[in-house]
């Protein structure tokens, strides 16, 4: 079975998140595999991967996952861990059970691209052109995740600033933007994601493991492109908050 990480876990699945503590506000068809990662309310995160799948006996999303599960993020967030399988019915059931149980700020999907070589910020999902067959060998009759959505949801996180962000740490790791999460289950489930949280998601590709990077080096890269990701996300709240006051 292919899954994918996620912030919440349930059945064969995990996944991983964060909340921030109380007091605090943060807040192609390729062989593909997504994990997640979302903050709730005042600073809540969750962060979420996909397992192994296709030619991706081992799924470097769901390793790089675990590693940042290691590095943790900072001190107002608490991190969760979760793994999603890679089916259709299941993305469907589960990404809104959890979004409903969880209600976060903001979730991260991270999924792995054999096409990839650089760690990749997704800034939208798609709603139709879904025709490959997933671990169940099973595709929507439809080809599409909603019926009746629009046929793209933008992230409401501003990839370019966080790209230009992390570039600018010099990490060892290359972070670009693209604008096509791939028609298969990674942006089947940022689609589903976005369209539950209206845009309060994001998805991050990164390439299958040693191709170039380490899976420590794909730790540090999630962790540095979440944390930019919240800091982003506080200001442009607090920006609306702002004039909403005024």
């Amino acid at each position: 079975m292919a899954t994918n990480s996620q912030l919440w876990q349930e059945g064969g699945s995990c996944s991983k998140g964060v909340r921030a503590r109380p007091g605090s506000c943060s807040g192609s068809l390729s062989w593909e595999s997504p994990h997640s990662f979302a903050p709730p309310g005042c600073g809540w995160s969750s962060e979420a991967g996909f397992g192994p799948f296709g030619e991706h006996a081992v799924n470097a999303s769901w390793i790089a996952v675990q590693e940042l599960e290691k590095l943790g993020l900072r001190d107002d967030v608490d991190l969760h861990v979760y793994e999603v399988p890679v089916e259709y019915q299941t993305v469907q059931r589960l990404i809104p059970a959890l979004w409903k149980k969880h209600s976060p700020q903001l979730v991260v999907h991270v999924g792995v691209s054999g096409m990839a070589t650089t760690v990749t910020l997704e800034k939208c999902g798609h709603n139709v052109g879904y025709k490959g067959l997933d671990n169940c060998r099973f595709c929507p009759g439809s080809q599409c995740c909603v019926e009746g959505g629009p046929e793209c949801i933008d992230s409401i996180i501003d990839m370019d600033t966080v790209c230009k962000r992390v570039s600018a740490l010099g990490l060892d790791v290359t972070v670009t933007i693209s604008k096509d999460a791939g028609r298969y289950l990674c942006d089947f489930t940022y689609y589903t994601s976005l369209y539950q949280s209206r845009g309060r998601s994001a998805f991050v590709h990164v390439p299958p493991l040693g191709k170039p990077y380490t899976a420590e080096q794909l730790g540090r890269a999630l962790q540095a492109i979440i944390e930019e990701m919240l800091d982003v996300l506080e200001h442009s709240e607090d920006k609306i908050n702002c004039q909403h006051e005024h």
